[in-house]
């Protein structure tokens, strides 16, 4: 089994494009939620998101036509583009395999095509449209633009999946099935999104609040993430900067409510993780927490952060706080984040906190300002619809 570093990262995202920008914007604890613009809000009583309204893909992107891809397919391959850049490879020269976590896929041409029949005479689709629809167009923009010819996977488990897509790469790569990885994440605010958010009752009003006291729930998000991973062998002969190292990683699958998370399962999925990364739970120096900003999801969280670490964990920030949630992007995110308080030292801050909820007593959430620390493990949870779970251990490399 070969030891699996992170190389590159490549954040498209409401609070910076690229690393510099997005590092920044962590440390500031920077607020890239507004007014919705991509669609019309009228008739939503809550009408804030995340989207990325200074994505230009045909600034960022060298091979593929922005024209011919749905937007969720420009922010992966963009997200790739910057990710293998900040690593200085060539994902055409290895065996590259590339792995893109989703939760709905290319919806927004869908959404689009829906209005135009429900608003219009009914008709044959628009051909370009129709063409940028299927989910799998994810995996294919990132692999054309970066002239990549091996395995190309899309994983439609929901906001788990940038972690499954790392998951997925780090095993190929430690088992010698692969020698380059390019894992991450894309999705894109849609009205269609933003309407089931809102129809159960989990849209906040003015801003994401997790673990606060008086938070009233998520906001939608968007934006593409993407990590280079390769062996650590490998990006040390080369010279390559090492951000982490992937430790390992859990899953499990409680399959109890269709959208309520589950603190046994979270719990049993944490310890997995700890024991394939080869770690123990008081060696964990920060969690970059699902955090939704839900009732529901918050309690369960800490209840089972607690379950596992006791009744103090390690300092829980959630950078959706700052971000919204970016749904299938969003532990793509989070791992980035995680990677960046191992190599650059400092814990990003959940935004908007006012007051500490009495139901989740021992959450450190490193409230409104980042803070200075020394993390050799960062523990990075991704949470999903249906049950998914998946936490992923990033490590210092001495």
């Amino acid at each position: 089994m070969r030891r699996v570093v992170i190389t590159g990262m490549g954040p498209v995202s409401n609070i910076g494009i690229g690393l510099a920008d997005f590092t920044e914007a962590l440390r500031l604890g920077k607020s890239g939620t507004g007014p919705i613009r991509s669609f019309d809000p009228t008739g939503f009583p809550h009408t804030l998101a995340g989207e990325v309204p200074g994505f230009r893909p045909e600034d960022l992107l060298t091979r593929i036509d922005p024209a011919e891809w749905g937007r969720s397919s420009q922010f992966a391959a963009a997200a790739a583009r910057l990710a293998v850049a900040d690593a200085g490879v060539d994902p055409a020269d290895a065996r590259t395999a590339i792995a893109v976590g989703t939760t709905n896929g290319e919806l927004a041409p869908l959404v689009d095509m829906i209005e135009e029949w429900h608003t219009g005479v009914p008709g044959p689709p628009d051909p370009r449209a129709a063409a940028q629809i299927p989910g799998s167009r994810l995996g294919l923009a990132v692999a054309h633009e970066l002239g990549v010819s091996g395995e190309t996977t899309v994983l439609g488990t929901a906001c788990s999946a940038g972690n499954y897509a790392l998951g997925y790469v780090y095993d190929l790569i430690s088992m010698g099935e692969a020698d380059l990885g390019v894992a991450g994440g894309a999705d894109s605010v849609t009205r269609f999104t933003h309407a089931g958010f809102h129809r159960l009752g989990a849209v906040a009003e003015e801003a994401c609040r997790p673990f606060d006291r008086d938070r009233d729930g998520m906001l939608t998000a968007e934006g593409g993430v993407a990590l280079v991973l390769e062996p650590l062998e490998a990006a040390r002969e080369r010279g390559a900067t090492i951000y982490a190292e992937v430790l390992g990683y859990g899953m499990t699958c409680d399959a109890i409510h269709p959208t309520a998370p589950d603190a046994d399962s979270i719990a049993r999925c944490t310890r997995v993780a700890h024991e394939r990364a080869g770690v123990r739970p008081e060696q964990v120096d920060y969690i970059c927490a699902h955090g939704t900003g839900t009732r529901t999801n918050d309690v369960v969280e800490s209840t089972a952060m607690r379950a596992v670490f006791g009744d103090s964990p390690p300092p829980t920030s959630s950078i959706k706080s700052m971000m919204g949630h970016t749904m299938g992007a969003a532990s793509g995110f989070g791992a980035i984040a995680s990677a960046l308080s191992i190599a650059e030292g400092f814990l990003p801050p959940t935004i908007n906190h006012r007051a500490l909820d009495p139901e989740i007593p021992g959450i450190d959430p490193v409230p409104n300002q980042s803070r200075p620390a020394t993390v050799r493990v960062a523990q990075n949870n991704g949470f999903a619809f249906g049950g998914n779970n998946a936490i992923v251990l990033l490590g210092s490399v001495a």
